[in-house]
């Protein structure tokens, strides 16, 4: 298992910038490590963008920021062949998904055509451009904006994209403390500083890969893949949680237990990211929008008909 220096030293670098939010920074760096991308909805101003970079300057990786627009077309994405006048041959250039971390920001501004452009990268790694496979750098990671669906000129996401995001959470407003420590950084001039990096892009690849051999009992695997069996069952929900999100909500019970030093999963790890590992991805019945029901009161009352694991 790794130094868990590193993963402190990486909490503690970004926390220098993003104040008060403790746990969306915890999920963030859990995404990462699980190899996941990230899907931030909220309102403007919170700090989306500054998690992002935040992010790719604490890990020492190339990052690329995306504004999408209704404008913005899928080669903007994804990069396109140029004919080349003087070899007589068509190059490929480069689009902004090459690079490790990139910001998808305000991601349902565009068209659903150029947000259907991601969706090979985010799961597979790769980019095809004219029959061509471009395999993308390491370590990868989309972290996508969306302000609320309620605001004009936004579309909706669908099913098939939002199911790629490993998790969806929201950073949401500061605390009065917090705020007045973040408008004091501000004035001395700490929040527009560049951090130093505190870990290299190959030790985050190595760090995914020992995430991966994390044990997790199969008594919790059981209770996973009933929790999402249920979800396809309740009469609430029109779409339950995909057989993605049972391997995703996996995936990032491991990366929590790495992250807490532990080579093995517990309940805990599992419990606290149920919710936005699985509630993007459930769309409810009609019959429970109308009467205003939320995902998260539909799966809480999921939870509570299962009992809880107890390992040994």
């Amino acid at each position: 298992m790794v130094n868990q220096n590193k993963i402190a030293d990486m909490i503690k670098n970004m926390e220098q910038i993003i104040v008060g939010k403790r746990e969306v920074i915890e999920h963030t760096v859990i995404t990462l490590l699980a190899g996941g991308h990230l899907l931030l909805e909220d309102v403007p101003g919170v700090g989306k963008t500054t998690l992002a970079k935040t992010l790719a300057q604490t890990i020492d990786s190339g990052f690329n920021r995306i504004q999408f627009t209704p404008d913005t077309l899928p080669s903007d994405i994804t990069g396109l062949s140029i004919y080349n006048t003087k070899t007589g041959s068509f190059e490929y250039s480069k689009g902004a998904i090459m690079n490790n971390i990139i910001l998808a920001d305000e991601i349902n501004r565009t068209s659903p055509k150029t947000q259907a452009s991601l969706l090979e990268a985010m799961e597979e790694r790769q980019v095809t451009v004219d029959g061509i496979t471009y395999p993308l750098a390491k370590p990868f990671m989309v972290i996508a904006t969306q302000n609320p669906i309620d605001y004009l000129g936004t579309y909706n996401l669908p099913e098939a994209q939002l199911d790629r995001f490993m998790m969806k959470i929201s950073i949401g407003y500061p605390q009065i403390g917090d705020e007045q420590m973040m408008a004091d950084r501000f004035l001395n001039r700490q929040l527009t500083k560049k951090l130093e990096p505190v870990v290299e892009g190959d030790t985050i690849v190595q760090m995914q890969k020992e995430v991966e051999e994390v044990k997790v009992n199969q008594d919790l695997v059981a209770y996973i893949t009933k929790l999402m069996q249920d979800t396809r069952k309740d009469g609430n929900i029109a779409l339950g949680a995909s057989p993605r999100a049972t391997l995703a909500l996996l995936r990032a019970a491991q990366a929590a237990a790495y992250v807490e030093g532990r080579n093995y999963c517990i309940p805990d790890d599992v419990m606290k990211l149920i919710l936005p590992v699985i509630s993007h991805r459930i769309i409810l019945a009609p019959e429970a929008r109308l009467s205003q029901t939320k995902v998260e009161k539909v799966i809480k009352n999921i939870i509570s008909k299962i009992p809880v694991p107890v390992l040994k």
